[in-house]
């Protein structure tokens, strides 16, 4: 098994009528992933990568059953890509998009506190499940199908952080990157749930970063609920203070958000850490 996708997910791709939308529509088309279809108001065909193209979500759902969206569509109409994958249905919307305001994010969350749909991102490089599906921008050939689960607030360290576990045999169930913004559609214990109750992961790979406190809340869940080994990496140890490091999320203000304070809650609740990114393999063999 793995979480969220699968090589029978149906997948359509919103915003792609822009160049990104169909380079990385493509990419997933040869990784293997079922796009049944790609979606953009501004198409004036019928046809797009080999795919059927729609102007609408409603079009694409009724004549192909899909299930799960990818949306690269420019900030100021990413809320509104949303609200229509979420009209007709969709249990996975992953949001590639970056800048998204936040005000936006905080009505999507309160659109989806008591829905079924998992909204993961915006600004993310998405998922994979090595060997089944790709959504998303990760670059598939550095994964490996396998028991590691991996979350990353990061898309950079996660690809180097799973190149190294693939060149230890160490193949991967599912990867997530959950993005680094400060309203995530999902939080790190989100996607923890899903790997807790997935029988193919044996162990989860955790990468965080400096600002808020998703990974102090992640540790506290971990350590009462979570019932599998976890390693992880907090990236900006050497970050000045009140300073955004990349990430919008990633800031530390009045003390709060430390990678040292973070490093400290995870190792309080018996998580193993690593000082370097490379130390993670070793973690892991060493369980």
């Amino acid at each position: 098994m793995s979480i969220l996708i699968d090589q029978n997910s149906r997948i359509i791709v919103q915003g792609a009528a822009g160049v990104e939308g169909q380079f990385h529509l493509a990419k997933m088309i040869e990784y293997g992933s079922k796009v049944v279809a790609g979606v953009d108001p501004a198409f004036k065909t019928d046809r797009v990568g080999g795919i059927p193209a729609y102007p609408t979500v409603k079009q694409a759902v009724e004549n192909h059953q899909a299930d799960t969206s990818i949306i690269f569509v420019p900030a100021p109409f990413a809320y509104d890509a949303v609200l229509e994958a979420l009209e007709h249905g969709l249990s996975l919307i992953v949001i590639i998009t970056e800048g998204v305001p936040v005000n936006d994010m905080i009505k999507i969350k309160q659109l989806t506190k008591f829905s079924s749909t998992t909204i993961i991102g915006p600004n993310c490089p998405g998922l994979i499940s090595p060997g089944k599906a790709k959504l998303g921008i990760m670059p598939g050939h550095i994964h490996l199908p396998g028991s590691t689960g991996v979350i990353s607030r990061s898309g950079t360290l996660t690809y180097e952080v799973v190149q190294s576990l693939t060149k230890a045999n160490l193949g991967q169930s599912t990867c997530v990157g959950i993005g680094g913004d400060p309203i995530p559609g999902s939080t790190f214990i989100d996607i923890l749930k899903h790997f807790n109750e997935d029988p193919q992961t044996e162990q989860v790979v955790l990468i965080g970063e400096i600002g808020g406190s998703e990974e102090e809340k992640a540790a506290s869940y971990i350590q009462q609920e979570f019932t599998k080994p976890v390693v992880s990496f907090i990236a900006g140890k050497t970050a000045p203070p009140e300073k955004t490091m990349g990430h919008a999320g990633a800031i530390v203000s009045g003390g709060k958000g430390t990678a040292q304070g973070k490093i400290q809650a995870l190792i309080n609740a018996g998580i193993k850490v690593a000082s370097i990114p490379d130390e993670i393999v070793n973690l892991i063999k060493n369980k």
